[in-house]
């Protein structure tokens, strides 16, 4: 607690402070120490109490988008009760202060906008990046969690309404990771929005422009970068829904420079791995041996890709081989080598093919053995394409992963059904367990809160100089290590989210030992990595 002696820490400034306020838990000693007498009604209360009573509070909201500004004001006035909420229960709560109720939140940020958290680093402070970040009261900030707003949840470009999705993506980090909240920053680069509505719109909060040439975004990238390494040395820079082509471009850019991580690529790239590790043990089949076709080649599909390559060749393929293993289709059709819109990205995987837009013939063509759907086209995974994976294969793999709900290429219910139960399926939403000819079938949620949290963790801990897809492999492999045989049976590719805490902690030692035995960390190797990342975690409790 604080002392008697700091002014800001005592009465209504103490009341008023959300990283010290107990509220109705302090007791009747600190009341009167800190001057706190008449400003609490009198009963001291437990802090189990006071989580019962926000869960009253939430079970009377209409929705979720009502339950998420309920506990934004609670992380305003009490944060160590607000963290205790979510730990209590993530399954429950992950959903409302993230995917899928940010997709509605940050539709209407603006309107609902109530006060800051976090920064806004606009255009405007070009020239002044390093200044402004001074402004920020935390001086040891470990992870920043930047966004443009250009590609969010689905919606396109929603300039600053997309702030909240670094403020959510910050949450999972200690809600699911137990990293300390005072050390996360989330920023909001304003450049504008291309989204002509929200320049009109009276109430929207950003600047009101287009977003600038590449030329002079790179320079103004650039100069937050620099600024952050300057101000936050030991600082990890957190990509997070950008445009795809300045996702793709500025993480190809920065990730042999700087300690950076771009979770729409190479996040969803680890989960959608895990999940096929998981999903190979129950077929009792090797990675190496797999056939993928994506539909969807923008960030997130070719992120993952690459990442597949990766892990295919510390299998022992070639790269010939590996790239040979994927195929891929977006909007336009196969990527194939007569097409000229084809990027330097997406050429890497075109194939010397006719061109077609046929998924079903692209399915009889290739023959793959997992189907991964990052297309945001809803519906694409037809009868007909299920039933001839299903034709092909056993237990043919199917990960729908596109957000929100009505984007997903397909659903639980018509994944096994029309593969008579045989499917081995996980999607970007939690679908409810699914019952076919007498048995229950359990849909995976290829969520990336399974993989940033613990990730996060262990370069807080271990400080490496960069991210490399090999530590960012290991997560996915050590995500996957965690789904029981007992689970397996049941057809499950992830772990309960209820378990995510424990998940994490367990997946952050795993990556920190694989960081140390690399050579790739910056501090001293503890004698014992799981009690020691255990000793940095964050636990809600109050301050004594």
């Amino acid at each position: 607690m604080p002392t008697a002696s700091a002014p800001h820490a005592r009465g209504l400034s103490l009341l008023n402070d959300a990283r010290l306020n107990k509220g109705t838990a302090f007791s009747a000693e600190e009341r009167r120490l800190y001057g706190l007498e008449g400003l609490l009604p009198t009963h001291v209360e437990s802090p189990e109490r006071q989580v019962e009573r926000v869960q009253r509070h939430l079970d009377t909201k209409p929705n979720d988008l009502e339950r998420y500004i309920y506990l934004s004001g609670l992380r305003d006035q009490n944060e160590t009760l607000f963290f205790r909420v979510l730990m209590s229960n993530p399954a429950k709560f992950v959903p409302i202060v993230y995917a899928p109720t940010l997709a509605t939140v940050c539709k209407q940020f603006s309107h609902i906008y109530r006060r800051p958290r976090g920064m806004y680093i606009s255009l405007d402070m070009s020239g002044r990046i390093e200044e402004v970040l001074r402004n920020w009261p935390v001086e040891d900030v470990r992870v920043i969690c930047v966004t443009t707003g250009g590609r969010i949840l689905g919606l396109g470009d929603i300039g600053v309404n997309g702030m909240g999705i670094p403020i959510g993506k910050l949450h999972l980090y200690t809600a699911c990771g137990a990293v300390p909240p005072d050390v996360l920053l989330p920023i909001q680069l304003d450049i504008g929005t291309t989204n002509s509505a929200l320049r009109a719109d009276p109430l929207y909060l950003g600047l009101r422009r287009e977003p600038p040439p590449e030329e002079e975004l790179d320079a103004f990238v650039e100069e937050f970068i620099q600024a952050v390494r300057t101000v936050f040395p030991r600082c990890v820079i957190h990509f997070e829904d950008w445009k795809g082509t300045d996702a793709i471009r500025y993480l190809a850019h920065y990730k042999d420079r700087i300690r950076c991580y771009n979770d729409d690529i190479q996040g969803t790239a680890a989960v959608t791995l895990a999940g096929l590790i998981s999903a190979l043990k129950i077929k009792g089949e090797s990675l190496k041996d797999q056939r993928i076709l994506f539909l969807g080649a923008g960030s997130s599909g070719l992120g993952t890709a690459d990442m597949l390559v990766s892990a295919f060749k510390l299998e022992g393929l070639s790269e010939e081989d590996a790239v040979s293993r994927i195929m891929l289709m977006d909007v336009n059709g196969l990527l194939e080598t007569s097409r000229t819109d084809l990027s330097p990205s997406q050429q890497r995987y075109a194939k010397t093919l006719p061109a077609s837009r046929d998924l079903l013939n692209m399915v009889k063509t290739f023959k793959p053995t997992v189907l991964v759907g990052v297309s945001t086209a809803g519906g694409a995974f037809t009868q007909e394409v299920v039933e001839a994976m299903t034709a092909l294969n056993e237990r043919p793999v199917i990960f729908a992963l596109s957000l929100p709900e009505k984007n997903s290429e397909c659903t639980a219910e018509q994944a096994y059904e029309w593969s008579n139960g045989q499917a081995l399926f996980a999607a970007g939403i939690q679908f409810p367990e699914v019952k076919l000819n007498g048995k229950t079938h359990y849909p995976g949620q290829a969520n990336n809160f399974y993989i940033f949290p613990a990730l996060g963790l262990a370069v807080y801990a271990t400080c490496p100089d960069i991210i490399t897809d090999d530590m960012v492999i290991e997560s996915a492999k050590a995500l996957a290590d965690q789904v029981s045989p007992v689970y397996q049976e049941r057809g499950r590719l992830f772990p309960p989210q209820s378990d995510i805490l424990e998940v994490s902690i367990t997946s952050a030692a795993r990556i920190a030992e694989y960081i140390f035995d690399k050579g790739a960390a910056t501090v001293e190797r503890p004698q014992d990595i799981r009690a020691w990342i255990e000793s940095l975690t964050y636990s809600p409790r109050y301050q004594s």
